[in-house]
């Protein structure tokens, strides 16, 4: 057969729904709230054809900037040639969810937060950066039996 260049070309398992989960959409997706500044991942369902983004979007994250009653505006980084390009393309939140990328940046900063608030109370300087992990400390391993493993030589058997 001739290869095939259309707008879904090469989608079969990209679009395809997992083991179980075809049918309606949950109710729960439907009554999620975006707001301008999250961010949130494009992941396409197959089952919903309207507000589809291209094939290109789906794994992508991206910022939201606008939200109509349907559709959410979300910018997104493309790599084209030498440069990126900030693509700015509306989906339907269908095909949205929000995205855990920053959670853990966010709940570093809280902890950060308390942490200097102690340390202003005491009177300390407390430096939150993260460090790279350091080498272990010398330790004397010590035991009553250690077993001395000697090689064998290799001897020829013919």
């Amino acid at each position: 057969m001739p290869h095939a260049y259309g707008y879904r070309a090469g989608t079969r398992h990209k679009f395809s729904k997992p083991f179980k989960q075809h049918g309606a959409i949950h109710i729960a997706r439907q009554l999620t709230n975006f707001h301008i500044g999250d961010y949130v991942d494009i992941i396409v369902d197959g089952a919903i054809h309207k507000g589809m983004p291209h094939k290109y979007y789906h794994g992508r994250t991206g910022r939201v900037f606008n939200v109509n009653p349907r559709s959410v505006g979300v910018v997104v980084n493309k790599n084209f040639r030498n440069r990126i390009i900030k693509k700015r393309i509306h989906v339907r939140f269908e095909h949205l969810r929000q995205s855990t990328s920053r959670l853990d940046f966010l709940k570093r900063i809280k902890e950060n937060d308390k942490l200097k608030a102690a340390a202003r109370k005491a009177g300390n300087i407390l430096s939150t950066k993260r460090q790279p992990p350091q080498q272990r400390e010398e330790h004397l391993i010590t035991g009553k039996t250690i077993k001395y493993q000697h090689p064998v030589e290799y001897s020829e058997t013919w």
